[in-house]
Parts: structure tokens; sequence; C-alpha cells
């Protein structure tokens, strides 16, 4: 990818928060992310290891760079990765760091979670490791990038598992080791709006959009906000609900013709219509 990508979306992160990021699991909706005029797309950990059934913990550094590169083939999109904890020690985090840069993303998140990670992860029950540990995971990715306007983003669980002041104590000292931005899991308003006033560097957050208006986004003072929730469920809603209609012997409640009439727009918006010019210069009789 042209580095003069990554060095905008730094200079967006630095400069104009907050920078709104849906869920985003693969190239189309990377290009539906993009028509609609979001500042980005987010593959989380977490909405990767539903899609394949297999939890967050059970994916592998070659999934997640494969889908990664794959969103950023057809997508101009910048892309935040979730790498989890890493996949290991500090040497598995820098051969994510390896891959992860090649394809193409623009930031990737870091967590302070017990590497392997744990499949309880998803019910709440989560192991952080010392500081000590994550911080030489932070100077092992700062290392390993080539491309110093990659984003590393340090994320904390001390909210649940220690306390929001423990938090922002180890979102300070993953800063001083290297990370450029630091998230933190909030857990009612209050910590919400004090998360950014009580950090020097930009903080990003793992939400709903729809907890609060642009505006008071914008009022908060989080440079990424980034929402890993809506765009899956509400997708995977439509779907059950479709399917259980026309499993019962139900129509769906979408009119066959609009069913129709989406899959040609989901055609347009891939791209395909380049691929047809390619076909008739090519390989149409006559040309």
């Amino acid at each position: 990818m042209d580095n003069l990508a990554r060095a905008a979306f730094r200079r967006r992160v630095e400069n104009e928060g907050p920078l709104m990021i849906p869920h985003c699991p693969d190239a189309l909706t990377a290009r539906l992310c993009e028509e609609l005029g979001f500042d980005g797309g987010y593959l989380g950990g977490g909405g990767l290891g539903l899609s394949l059934a297999v939890s967050e913990a059970l994916l592998t550094t070659t999934e997640l760079a494969q889908t990664a590169a794959a969103i950023r083939r057809r997508s101009a999109l910048p892309l935040v990765v979730d790498g989890g904890v890493g996949f290991g020690d500090a040497v598995h985090v820098t051969r994510m760091v390896w891959d992860l840069e090649s394809a193409g993303v623009h930031a990737i998140e870091l967590e302070d979670q017990v590497a392997p990670k744990r499949a309880s992860h998803h019910r709440h029950v989560e192991h952080l490791v010392p500081v000590e540990v994550m911080l030489g995971k932070i100077r092992a990715a700062v290392a390993a990038r080539r491309d110093p306007d990659l984003l590393l983003i340090a994320r904390t669980g001390a909210v649940q598992n220690e306390s929001f002041d423990a938090a922002v104590e180890r979102c300070e000292a993953y800063l001083g080791a290297g990370a450029d931005v630091v998230m933190l899991l909030p857990e009612n308003a209050e910590q919400r709006a004090a998360a950014p006033l009580r950090l020097s560097g930009p903080v990003a957050l793992l939400t709903s959009f729809d907890l609060h208006t642009p505006g008071e986004w914008a009022e908060l003072g989080y440079s990424l906000v980034i929402d890993p929730v809506t765009g899956q469920t509400a997708a995977f809603s439509a779907l059950r609900d479709a399917y259980r209609e026309q499993r019962s012997g139900r129509p769906s409640a979408r009119p066959a013709a609009e069913s129709f009439a989406v899959f040609g727009q989901m055609q347009d918006l891939a791209g395909f219509e380049d691929l047809y010019a390619i076909e008739r210069v090519t390989t149409e009789p006559g040309t």
C-alpha cells in the first residue's frame, strides 16, 4: 500500500477525532463503508472468530492476515485490525506485525491478556498479564514495523479486572513504551467521559455508535470510536429472521423483486462492472 495513506490516517487520528470506525469483516463491507463515507473499518477478532465459529481465541495469524489482505485488496478504506494478544509472546507479536503490515493495514490493536488467549474472554472472564510483559510486547511491535506511520493501539482490560485508575496507569505506561493510541473499556458514562481527560495520548473506544449523537461523540474527546457489534448483529438478525420465515414455509419480509434488486446493487458495489468491461474488450465475439 501507499505509505502516504497510513501517514494521512495517522494525522487524522492525532488531529481530527473522533474517527468513526464500524465493523468491517470483508471487502464488500469495506467498499460499502467507503461509499458511505466512514473514516475506516474494523476487522475485529471477536467478529472473525464468530464468523468462523471458533472464537477469537482459536484464530491464527494467517487467518487474520489473509482476511485483512482480502479487504485491502479491494478497498482503500483505512483498516484497523484487532491483533488480540499477538498470538503469543513478544516474538510472536513481531511476526504478527510483519504479516499485518504486509497485508496493508493502517492500525493494529494489541491487548494485555494472557497468551494464548482464552475463549472465556467472550463471557468476560479475563486474565491480565503483568504490565512489564505488555510493555515488552509493545516495544517488540514498535521495532517490528517498517512504516512508522502504522498505528499501534494498546488495549487494557484493567477496568474490569483491576480498577479504572489502574487502567489509566497501564495506558500511560503503554504510551511510554511506544503505543500510538490506547484503549480501555469504560464501564459507565462517567468513566467514558473521564478517559480522554485522564490520558496524555490519543484514546480509542470500543462501543456502539448508538450510545451518543455525533455531536456528543465529538465533545467526548476520543480519537477513534470503534463499533464492533452493530453491523454484525444487524446482519445476523436479518439473516436469521429471513431464513426462519422461509424455512417455516412463509415468505421473508423482503419481496423477491427487492432481493434481486439488492443483489444487483451488491455486484455494482463489488466493482464487477470493471471486470465486465475487460471481458467486453478481450473475450466477447467481434472484439
